[in-house]
């Protein structure tokens, strides 16, 4: 029995491994991934098999091509780069105040990150928002 399962293996190999993606070409750290990025490999090696989890995503590392993807290697896609100027904005509510910040550090939409705001040098903590904003921490 288990010579047949060896012998079924050998024949279709497909029975026993699942398609992964890999790299179709070399991607930079900081590529934003799309579908053209992607290929399926099969072969008995982890990684991700579903082009959702990573279309969209950007590579934290450089990913060679023919590499399997994994989700480790993914971060999502940086809104903010650190030294970029934003709009920084303290709500508290009816009183809105925005102003010039810089920011410390690189985000993604929802995380939070230190800002210097421009006009009076202090660093606050702010999450930043998807059209690039950050909100004051309250």
């Amino acid at each position: 029995m288990r010579a047949l399962l060896v012998l079924a293996l050998a024949l279709c190999p497909a029975l026993g491994e699942a398609a992964v993606l890999a790299a179709a070409r070399t991607l930079p750290a900081g590529t934003v991934i799309t579908a053209g990025d992607l290929r399926a490999v099969d072969g008995g090696r982890a990684g991700l098999s579903d082009p959702s989890a990573a279309i969209g995503m950007q590579t934290r590392i450089t990913i060679y091509e023919g590499r399997p993807l994994h989700a480790s290697m993914l971060q999502p896609p940086r809104l903010v780069n650190r030294n970029q100027m934003l709009r920084l904005v303290f709500q508290h509510g009816a009183l809105r105040i925005e102003t010039e910040g810089r920011a410390l550090d690189d985000a993604a939409a929802g995380d939070t990150i230190r800002v210097m705001n421009m006009a009076s040098r202090t660093a606050v903590t702010a999450r930043v928002m998807s059209d690039g904003t950050a909100i004051v921490a309250q």
